[in-house]
């Protein structure tokens, strides 16, 4: 047994006992991270260089790939590292950086997503309103609130989570570092401050996906008012698969923190995580892009300039 002051690092979960499943866990994340950073890389290129693009839309879209590169950057290149060279260390410094970083990332999208939920509805539901509400100047005060509110978020957990003694040994159940896996090898009550925290920022976020849904239900009802079949089933297409992203980041991001130790399990916490930590940073630059003739325009400009 040890306090949090011998601790010097910690022990990861690794993906499997086997040789063979690890090599097969590493090209699995690497084609995963792969796919982000082209996907996220091919937008952020394509919203720098097309002038058509510098609207407020777009403008959200960038920093939304922004931060998804940054998350899924996180955490992927240690788990590759470590299945590649078969071994679970994370040095203590290391796992705080990620716990950081992760939660920075994590509460920025959070936020931004709002935004860009609000950013849709304004443009659909109050047309004749959208300059004068998002122009240039509230679109960066938006974003730059939703990254003030994540950094305050991630500072307030990460003081809170690593003031704590720990003495449960060093071995986390999780394949990155995470606020409720070391709460686990907390050994003082003085942890339920932290739990505390945890279920009002879940509230919050969980507030956030009330206000996305709410959004979307006010965009659906405008455009089942739009008399064109086609032009309704141009907007359905485009905003369900946002939706159903949105819903499996929210979901199994609140899941996560709040789900209570009975049920917990490394097979269950490896599911969830990759749900809402790799799926979507992947998965997103897809969502956005494939109905999106802007988008398309500017990339193929991009290639045969």
């Amino acid at each position: 047994m040890s306090n949090s002051s011998s601790i010097t690092q910690f022990l990861l979960l690794p993906f499997a006992d086997t040789r063979e499943l690890q090599l097969l866990h590493f090209w699995l994340f690497l084609g995963i991270y792969l796919a982000a950073l082209l996907g996220n890389g091919l937008i952020i290129t394509a919203i720098a260089c097309d002038h058509r693009l510098h609207t407020p839309m777009y403008f959200f879209l960038l920093n939304l790939s922004v931060i998804d590169l940054g998350s899924i950057s996180t955490t992927v290149p240690k788990a590759m590292a470590n299945s590649l060279w078969d071994t679970r260390a994370i040095s203590y410094a290391g796992c705080a950086a990620q716990l950081i970083f992760f939660l920075l990332f994590l509460s920025a999208e959070s936020f931004l997503l709002t935004v860009m939920a609000y950013d849709r509805y304004v443009a659909i539901c109050q047309p004749l309103h959208y300059g004068t509400l998002l122009g240039s100047r509230a679109c960066v005060h938006m974003a730059a609130a939703a990254c003030g509110s994540a950094f305050l978020t991630t500072l307030v957990h990460t003081v809170s989570t690593f003031s704590l003694p720990l003495c449960q040994g060093n071995v986390l159940d999780h394949f990155f570092c995470e606020i409720p896996q070391i709460l686990t090898l907390s050994c003082s009550d003085s942890y339920l401050r932290e739990v505390g925290l945890i279920v009002i920022s879940a509230f919050l976020v969980f507030g956030c996906f009330v206000f996305i849904v709410l959004s979307y239900v006010q965009i659906f009802r405008a455009v089942l008012r739009i008399p064109s079949e086609l032009g309704r089933h141009k907007a359905f297409s485009t905003c369900l698969p946002h939706l159903a992203v949105v819903s499996l980041f929210f979901s199994m991001g609140i899941f996560s923190y709040l789900k209570p130790p009975s049920i917990s399990s490394p097979s269950l916490n490896l599911v969830v995580s990759v749900l809402y930590s790799l799926v979507p940073p992947a998965v997103n630059p897809i969502v956005y892009s494939m109905r999106n003739k802007e988008i398309k325009d500017a990339m193929k400009k991009l290639f045969y300039q």
